[in-house]
């Protein structure tokens, strides 16, 4: 029986190149943690957390390394065949409670662990391909209403097939100018949204989505806070703009309340929220039984951490349904397609693909990255340890 012996977390900082606003939030690096599980017979599968934030999910990276090092990796990993997948998801969520995105990254690792030792691409584990690529979705960082304009119209010219706003950058009034701007420039039948990331009020929702409801905007996400679910429920009767849930739709109980309260039309799942490959397909067939669409976010990260979304948005035939919004390379490096990165700048020696508003799974083995070694080394997070254990 293969096994694993030795579990290895770097923590790794990665430079944007245009920083991204939210309110009170102006993220200019990501802080995330490369995961490596290695096998006895020297098999190795990584992973990438994608970006690390103390509003969004809790975490940091010193929170999943100490995790990672201390719980999953000596009382669950060391010494399992990694095959058993579902059986570790089980274990981490008896033993470690919330830290979703540490069990994702562990998931994401060993999923791609076990293609290599199968001979296959995840993809393949995941119920096989049922598309070739994923439509994607373009998000647009808070700004001046003429700059988030021309930037849609850049992204509307690449091919993407969703623009996504973001709130924040000055006043509620610059949002609703922004709104309407972005509207006049992509045109009545392109598909818009807005995300508030939690930050508004019921007041203060009510009042901006009437500002708005006219832009006939495709959706709003989240837009009060996790904990809400009424608030969004009585929100929801009160606007023509469909809600979804992102923040608010964590664990399959959160998704209950949802549709119980009928509080959203329609959710945002981002893999690392949902704790891993495993859970995300869990989440996905409770979210087809409501009749709920579904997009996919991500956490701002590499290559790799694009990845695990890249081969679920192909393969689940409910996900493929809905855009994918996983761009974080993309977001990253300041390019509309990965064409234009420049070699060795990124976490994966092998970015995979996005051209013309869509993405596609590398292939190979697991899934079919490359690890950029001297990257990691020379981006090492400045004052901070990496930790390895063994058995």
């Amino acid at each position: 029986m293969t096994k694993i012996i030795k579990v290895e977390c770097t923590p790794v900082s990665t430079p944007l190149k245009k920083p991204v606003i939210m309110p009170n939030t102006r993220i200019t690096s990501i802080d995330s943690v490369v995961l490596k599980i290695t096998t006895d017979d020297g098999t190795v599968g990584f992973s990438d957390s994608g970006d690390t934030s103390s509003w969004y999910r809790g975490e940091l990276q010193e929170s999943i390394i100490a995790m990672i090092s201390n719980v999953i990796a000596p009382r669950i990993l060391l010494g399992e065949n990694p095959c058993n997948i579902e059986k570790i998801v089980a274990q981490m969520d008896l033993l470690v409670r919330d830290n979703n995105q540490a069990k994702a990254t562990v998931d994401f690792a060993l999923h791609d662990l076990k293609g290599k030792l199968l001979g296959v691409p995840v993809y393949e584990l995941l119920g096989g391909r049922t598309v070739k690529a994923a439509r994607q979705g373009w998000v647009l960082s808070a700004g001046k209403p003429e700059d988030v304009a021309a930037e849609a119209a850049r992204a509307k010219e690449t091919g993407f097939g969703l623009f996504k706003m973001k709130i924040g950058y000055g006043t509620l009034q610059d949002d609703i100018d922004m709104v309407h701007a972005v509207r006049d420039t992509v045109g009545a039948d392109a598909y818009l949204t807005i995300d508030a990331n939690g930050f508004w009020s019921y007041e203060k929702a009510l009042h901006i989505i009437r500002k708005i409801d006219s832009c006939g905007l495709d959706l709003i996400e989240q837009p009060l806070a996790h904990w809400d679910i009424e608030g969004m429920a009585r929100l929801r009767a009160q606007v023509r703009t469909p809600i979804y849930a992102d923040e608010s739709a964590q664990e399959l109980h959160n998704l209950k309340e949802i549709i119980d309260r009928r509080a959203a039309d329609g959710l945002f799942i981002k893999l690392q929220k949902a704790g891993g490959l495993v859970k995300s397909q869990r989440w996905l067939t409770l979210a087809r039984l409501a009749g709920l669409p579904v997009h996919c976010g991500c956490m701002i990260g590499s290559g790799l951490e694009h990845s695990p979304a890249a081969h679920l948005w192909v393969a689940n035939e409910w996900a493929t349904q809905g855009l994918n919004e996983s761009i974080g390379p993309l977001l990253i490096h300041g390019m509309m397609e990965s064409k234009n990165i420049a070699p060795g700048t990124d976490i994966a020696l092998n970015i995979p693909r996005f051209e013309g508003g869509l993405a596609y799974p590398n292939e190979g083995l697991g899934f079919g990255i490359e690890l950029n070694e001297a990257f990691l080394v020379s981006n090492k997070t400045a004052g901070k340890e990496g930790r390895t254990v063994s058995l």
